[in-house]
């Protein structure tokens, strides 16, 4: 088979030699052409799809899929497999148990005060006593849920279709998950259904003194709403990682904010080492 590679963000570098070794009958391209049966992409070059006539599969390189979607010359009737990347799995639910952890443990709050030299002990509050909220109980929402579980905490969840977990209670309604979450993690895919879904509703349904994680995408947030809510302390933080303009620019309030931790879409990479097994079966299914 021919294969492109696609990316403006994604080096072929990472990617290409374990492929080639794993599919050594098939031949690697960097650049369109007419005869291109799988196209391997993250954030292709615009109007690459235009230029794949005979195109037969179109697999991401990241496991949301929502800017292909979004792309017009996308063809119809082309399967779009997204990458379901253990490395990655794994790399989201450690940024997302790290933040859980230095909020549920003060720690945020203890580098203001080092910052103003004060020392002076918080109370401090057992993870029983914390209920935390996740917002999308697909790959990603599942395994952080069972890893929050497993520490203690109260978990409910909330997403499109009823998901059974061990020690995680399924809710059917977002504003009762909102009313009764110290925390929220935001692991939605970003469909017209969640856009926006964390406004200044949301957020005034969601208990004095609670905290935002959002590792989703940035469309999920109306962020001047988020902005207020931190403004008013009526939520403590937001730790961000997904912007609704990337990067972030650099006069926006987050980057100064006390209130906010953010970081550069870095809460999970996809990591070819653990994920081209998958991209090779599915190359082998076409097949």
């Amino acid at each position: 088979m021919n294969i492109l590679f696609s990316s403006t963000t994604e080096s072929p570098g990472r990617w290409l030699p374990l492929l080639e070794q794993a599919l050594p009958e098939d031949r690697f391209f960097l650049e369109p052409r007419g005869d291109i049966d799988v196209a391997l992409v993250a954030n292709p070059a615009e109007g690459t799809f235009a230029q794949l006539p005979n195109l037969r599969l179109v697999q991401s390189l990241w496991m949301g899929v929502d800017q292909l979607l979004h792309d017009p010359s996308l063809p119809r009737g082309v399967p779009v497999a997204r990458l379901i990347d253990p490395g990655m799995i794994a790399a989201m639910s450690e940024t997302v148990l790290a933040h859980v952890l230095d909020w549920h443990r003060l720690h945020f709050r203890y580098r203001e005060q080092q910052i103003e030299r004060v020392w002076q002990q918080l109370p401090q509050v057992m993870a029983s006593e914390r209920t935390i909220g996740i917002l999308g109980l697909g790959e990603l929402g599942s395994v952080v849920a069972l890893a929050l579980a497993s520490l203690g905490f109260r978990m409910l969840g909330w997403s499109r279709r009823l998901r059974e977990l061990a020690g995680v209670q399924y809710v059917a309604e977002l504003g009762e998950l909102l009313e009764r979450s110290d925390l929220v993690v935001c692991l939605l895919p970003l469909t017209h259904h969640t856009r926006g879904i964390l406004d200044a509703d949301a957020f005034a349904q969601m208990p004095e003194g609670a905290c935002l994680i959002n590792v989703g995408r940035g469309e999920h947030v109306v962020e001047k709403d988020l902005l207020a809510a931190l403004d008013s302390r009526w939520l403590t933080h937001a730790y961000l990682d997904v912007f609704e303009n990337e990067p972030l620019e650099m006069g926006h309030p987050f980057w100064r904010h006390p209130s906010v931790t953010l970081t550069p879409h870095a809460a999970a990479l996809t990591e070819p080492r653990t994920a081209f097994p998958k991209i090779v079966a599915n190359i082998e299914r076409l097949r």
